[in-house]
């Protein structure tokens, strides 16, 4: 029978086997180094490999169907002509070369987010040269290239190798005959695109088959999901849905019903008499789970574990979306980063806003980061809304000992902000400064010595330790180990210099850590909140009880909360909170922005309830995170469901309208 094959078919079929083997080789890959399907059923992981193959399959059909209908066009002649042989090797080099990129890209994104590749990535690009550097200084770059030149090869030889095979014996056939071959090899490859027996084609969606978060990243296929994934790029405010959903938010935050207004003034009349400082620092990738204070069993955060009982601590502390830049635009806004795609500090549509940090009046204002500000135009975030800002980065400072791509490191940071600050003290200006630490961030960049602080070997942790922790690395220890370490040192450095006493230390993380599943906050983990799930707390026993919030907490609060702690009179345009407003009646929430089942999706916590909705499917559920076992509740709570529902739209539309309608007034 298959003697009777004409051999260009066959030549069409044997590229669209090795794609396939060469997927599947990748999705093995994945499975032994990254997948971490340990909590999977069998069940689940043999579904998931049995959708993977089919991803696979549909990948390669795509990939070689332009090649295939030049094969089919010119069947025979294909072998015929030397242009054709050197146009199949080239197309087929250049396939294979552009999925593996595709393919090692996505090993390093899921490593680093546990999401599969997808159109959110392309922010990265923003910031090549950064980006450019992560890669250079996180990876073996130069292997790479050698591989990639190695597999060139490898393509070439094995393109070369089939064409001359199945070229030669070559059968004329009648054109009745032809057409048939061409419309069966057409269908087969149309139907390995659609993949289905159903109404509707294969596709991402169908990944999204298990609670078990994983499981479905395990099914997709990085190329087609990174595609798909465009649809859910952002769009601008819809008038109608914010109109419907205002007066929720206006209930919430105590606004006006009548007439559209975010606009609350806030006045004491117990001033303090005098300006103290306050000093935001925000920790990279500090999140809870990885905290010996919050239960991990390794001591990796001791400094960190002296000071929160000494301060004010917020333990339900969710920032909106786990990226740095987005939580930078969040804190200074005063709005959730909820663009799809990039992130939004890099619209310049909306970064001119109206924000609190512009209202310290009196106040030296200053920020300071190790890098470039151009990184995530986060330059325009803080010079467009704050006047009299003075930005120190790289360049900015006497002693610059570069760590990574990410500039000087965090022992260096924090010593050159003290000089500052220092300056400033002796002077007696009150200030206000925002430090972005970065070193608890891949490349996990520490010193083999720094004063006290050595970094662990491998040794010194067992594996079992080590995997109980969560932690995936002891890089990854080390890094958290390092930042607890020159938190400690700046409070030695103000103390000495003077000015700890009269200063608030605002302490939160950008976001958690990305850590393995372990026995804390499993029911986040499995419903991929734990990455919003921050570090939060004031340190300032001049000006602060010693105490710990347990309700609801969301980055957007920040400034009103230190804001009204000092009682400083402001203006608040924004949808943040004073978290320490007693009078308030309203439910305490925090508003998240995440993916789920493979789509963007909002999500609401009030006290031990999680409301989460997809943006596109509309799939949403209902969950007690102090369950044992996570169970939907909306059926059982239908009423509680939609007041959460509404409340997470109001959010939601409110945000979209702030991007636009919250423009600072022209004087």
């Amino acid at each position: 029978m298959l003697q009777k094959i004409p051999n260009y078919i066959k030549y069409i079929f044997s590229n669209f086997i090795l794609l396939i083997v060469f997927n599947f080789i990748f999705r093995i890959l994945f499975y032994s180094f990254f997948a971490e399907l340990e909590t999977a059923t069998s069940t689940e992981i043999q579904k998931a490999f049995w959708l993977g193959l089919r991803f696979d399959i549909k990948l390669a059909s795509i990939v070689l169907f332009p090649l295939a209908l030049l094969v089919l066009i010119f069947n025979r002649r294909f072998f015929s002509n030397s242009f054709y042989k050197k146009f199949a090797t080239f197309y087929l080099i250049l396939a294979y070369i552009i999925l593996t990129i595709f393919y090692l890209i996505d090993f390093g994104y899921y490593d680093y987010l546990s999401i599969r590749l997808d159109a959110a990535s392309l922010r990265f690009l923003e910031d090549l040269k950064i980006s450019t550097q992560v890669l250079f200084e996180s990876y073996p770059v130069f292997k790479g290239l050698l591989g990639f030149l190695i597999l060139g090869f490898v393509i070439y030889k094995l393109s070369r190798f089939l064409y001359v095979k199945f070229k030669n014996h070559q059968i004329n056939r009648s054109k009745k005959v032809k057409t048939v071959y061409f419309i069966v090899t057409f269908l087969l490859l149309s139907f390995s695109i659609y993949n289905s027996f159903s109404h509707y084609p294969l596709r991402w969606s169908e990944a999204f088959f298990s609670k078990n978060s994983k499981v479905n990243q395990f099914a997709l296929n990085p190329v087609l999901y990174f595609f798909d994934s465009f649809k859910f790029r952002s769009e601008g405010v819809n008038m109608a849905e914010f109109k419907k959903y205002y007066p929720v938010i206006a209930e919430h935050l105590g606004l006006p019903k009548d007439s559209v207004s975010f606009e609350r003034k806030v006045v004491f009349e117990d001033s303090l008499k005098t300006k103290p400082n306050v000093v935001f620092v925000m920790l990279e990738s500090v999140g809870v789970k990885p905290l010996s204070y919050y239960g991990n069993p390794i001591n990796s955060s001791p400094k960190i574990d002296s000071l929160i009982p000494k301060s004010l601590n917020f333990s339900n502390f969710f920032v909106h979306k786990s990226g740095t830049a987005a939580s930078v635009f969040a804190s200074v806004t005063g709005l959730p980063d909820i663009d799809d795609v990039n992130t939004a500090s890099r619209n310049p549509m909306i970064i001119d806003q109206r924000i609190l940090f512009d209202q310290f009046e009196g106040y030296e204002k200053l920020y300071f980061l190790g890098g470039s500000a151009n990184w995530a135009n986060i330059r325009g975030i803080f010079q467009a809304n704050i006047k009299g800002l003075k930005i120190f980065e790289e360049g900015s400072y006497e002693t610059e000992n570069r760590a990574d791509v990410w500039g000087i490191d965090d022992y260096e940071l924090f010593k050159e902000s003290d000089k500052e600050l220092q300056k400033l003290h002796q002077q007696n200006k009150p200030f206000v400064a925002y430090i972005q630490t970065a070193s608890n961030h891949i490349p996990f960049t520490v010193p083999d010595q720094k004063e006290s602080f050595t970094p662990l070997a491998e040794t010194d942790i067992s594996d079992d330790l080590l995997e109980k922790s969560g932690f995936k690395s002891v890089a990854q220890l080390n890094a958290m180990r390092y930042i607890d370490f020159n938190i400690g040192r700046f409070l030695e450095r103000a103390k000495t210099a003077g000015y700890y006493e009269n200063t608030v230390f605002v302490f939160f993380g950008d976001h958690n850590t990305m850590m393995n599943r372990n026995h804390q906050y499993t029911n986040e983990h499995d419903l991929n909140i734990n990455l919003q799930h921050a570090l939060f707390f004031v340190h300032a026993p001049k000006f602060v009880e010693s105490k710990e919030i347990t309700k609801n907490a969301k980055l957007i609060d920040l400034f009103p909360t230190v804001m009204s702690l000092i009682k400083m009179d402001y203006t608040n345009y924004t949808l943040g909170s004073n978290l320490l407003d007693s009078s308030s009646t309203r439910k305490p929430s925090s508003f998240v922005y995440l993916k789920m089942n493979g789509e963007p999706t909002v999500g609401l916590l009030q006290d031990s309830l999680y409301y989460s909705k997809t943006n596109i499917s509309k799939t949403k559920g209902l969950y007690n995170l102090n369950a044992e076992n996570l169970i939907d509740l909306k059926a059982e709570y239908p009423k509680k469901a939609l007041e959460m529902d509404s409340l997470l739209n109001a959010y939601y539309h409110a945000t979209k309208y702030l991007y636009f309608n919250n423009k600072k007034l022209e004087k």
